[in-house]
């Protein structure tokens, strides 16, 4: 038994290589029927040549759709397809969804409802 111990103590003390965050994006599965969405940049600049301060900037209400969920449970155990898909870009209410962030990336989180259109 003392040997066994030992053993173990020397597998555990045997440090592991530091592992790097690699470049791939992360996939993140909502569900039901919520959407994962990224949103657009704001403009920096107005129509008329007015360069915005961040203050000023209003958050744009468009953005791409990076992942959907499987559907609304309907009451009958089957689930509902969602009308959109991932990679639409996509018309949204202004205070739509949660906003999150993930590996540096800010992204919104939000019922299928919430969009108010596909932009084609």
């Amino acid at each position: 038994m003392a040997k066994k111990k030992k053993a173990a103590k020397k597998s555990s003390s045997k440090k592991s290589p530091s592992k790097k965050v690699s470049s791939k994006k992360v996939r993140i599965q909502p569900l039901g029927d919520r959407v994962v969405v990224e949103r657009e940049e704001a403009s920096l600049v107005t129509a008329g040549g007015i360069v915005l301060p961040d203050s000023a900037q209003d958050k744009p209400a468009r953005g791409t759709i990076v992942s959907v969920g499987e559907g609304r449970l309907l009451d009958d155990g089957t689930r509902s397809k969602l009308q959109v898909k991932k990679g639409e870009r996509v018309l949204f209410s202004s205070y739509a969804g949660e906003v999150f962030k993930l590996d540096d990336q800010e992204l919104l989180l939000m019922r299928e409802d919430d969009i108010l259109a596909v932009i084609e």
